[in-house]
């Protein structure tokens, strides 16, 4: 990730209509986003993050600030949109890749099985397992790196309660035996 004066200058541009600008900018955000994506929308996070992106690059003309705030903007785009995704599932009845697929066995895609065992899948599988609040507290805290304050901006909350989310979530991830099973890893969360 940029620092927020790198961010601020690819902000600037990408809002003149400069397309080099906004690709600094999707290419310096992207991953923090979809990894915050595959917690709050699951399997969903690419699709979510494209719809991020694109309205994103729809209202930026409607957007003043510098990096940190451009930042947190888009985070609240993708929460925003992460919860209208979970809203959608909810309301899917079938998969229909589920009903296409009747009896008949896939093959896995060695990428994607690949992918699924990295150690940033695992964490964000042990992360996703905390309650929703947590888990988006201690994503946009530690993963996206998000100040207090614009965390809470984001998820429309005070700023303690923010702070308190977080502490509970990463004090549960350091008391979980997976993670404690997984060695090192145990002492960046431990509080």
């Amino acid at each position: 990730m940029w620092d927020d004066d790198e961010l601020t200058a690819a902000v600037k541009a990408a809002s003149a209509g400069d397309e080099e600008g906004f690709a600094a900018l999707w290419r310096s955000l992207q991953p923090a986003v979809l990894r915050y994506l595959r917690v709050v929308a699951g399997d969903a996070a690419e699709d979510v993050a494209s719809e991020t992106w694109l309205q994103a690059a729809r209202d930026l003309h409607r957007f003043s600030g510098d990096g940190a705030a451009f930042r947190g903007w888009l985070f609240r785009i993708a929460r925003h949109r992460g919860i209208d995704e979970r809203r959608r599932a909810g309301r899917r009845r079938e998969d229909p890749a589920e009903s296409f697929a009747d009896g008949v066995t896939r093959a896995g895609d060695a990428a994607i099985e690949a992918f699924e065992h990295s150690g940033t899948e695992w964490a964000l599988n042990v992360i996703a397992t905390l309650p929703p609040d947590q888990a988006e507290a201690v994503m946009l805290r530690v993963v996206a790196g998000l100040d207090v304050a614009t965390t809470a901006r984001v998820l429309g909350k005070r700023a303690g309660a923010v702070r308190v989310a977080t502490l509970r979530g990463l004090r549960k991830l350091a008391n979980d035996p997976r993670v404690r099973e997984h060695g090192d890893v145990t002492r960046a969360w431990e509080v």
